[in-house]
């Protein structure tokens, strides 16, 4: 079994990838949802603590909304994708077309915008996952969070500490013009398919 605290820089780096091809697969999907061009910067791969992930969020008492799914097939896991509520308002005033209002109540067109938002975010970093490693992985259908940073992870917390209580994370920002948002994608595969993506990947034999 591999030893994810005893990753090598190379191994790292073949993670990194993921990270960067997922962020690109995703700006393209903003991209076709917005009808418009969407750069895309990825300032930040890594693994961590899970335990260390209200801080890399602004805090535990930071307002958030975050959109968690589970996938299973050649590899399981939990997919975690956050992003602040001014970067949300900005998304989904772009998809509706309005003037960007970060102060707008949302309703639940907003809301249902947000999660099949995620939902497609989510499915571009899974896809690089699996286009990459040649693995099948299926999403399950998203669930919608907004609350303190604290308070939505305490659900996929239970969950993710049964199997890992290590993270890939991918800090991306996403640029249209002068409006600039930043999404977190968590991505916590369990302890034996971190060894079947880095054996797919031909990190480790």
């Amino acid at each position: 079994m591999v030893d994810i605290d005893g990753l090598n820089s190379f191994e790292i780096d073949v993670l990194r990838e993921i990270g960067n091809i997922g962020a690109g697969n995703a700006a393209t999907a903003l991209a076709k949802m917005l009808s418009k061009k969407v750069n895309m910067h990825v300032p930040e791969v890594r693994i961590m603590d899970f335990k260390n992930v209200p801080d890399v969020l602004g805090g535990a008492e930071q307002p958030v909304m975050g959109v968690y799914l589970n996938f299973e097939g050649d590899v399981e896991g939990s997919v975690l994708l956050v992003m602040d509520e001014a970067s949300a308002h900005i998304l989904i005033d772009m998809m509706m077309g309005r003037p960007i209002d970060t102060n707008r109540p949302l309703n639940d067109i907003d809301l249902s915008a947000v999660q099949e938002l995620g939902n497609i975010l989510t499915s571009s970093y899974l896809g690089a996952l699996s286009t990459l490693a040649k693995l099948d992985v299926r999403p399950s259908i998203p669930c919608l969070a907004i609350d303190m940073a604290g308070a939505i992870l305490s659900v996929p917390a239970v969950e993710f500490g049964m199997t890992s209580d290590k993270v890939l994370f991918i800090e991306t920002e996403f640029i249209e013009g002068s409006d600039n948002v930043r999404v977190y994608f968590f991505l916590v595969p369990d302890v034996d398919s971190y060894d079947t993506i880095l054996k797919a990947l031909g990190v480790i034999q």
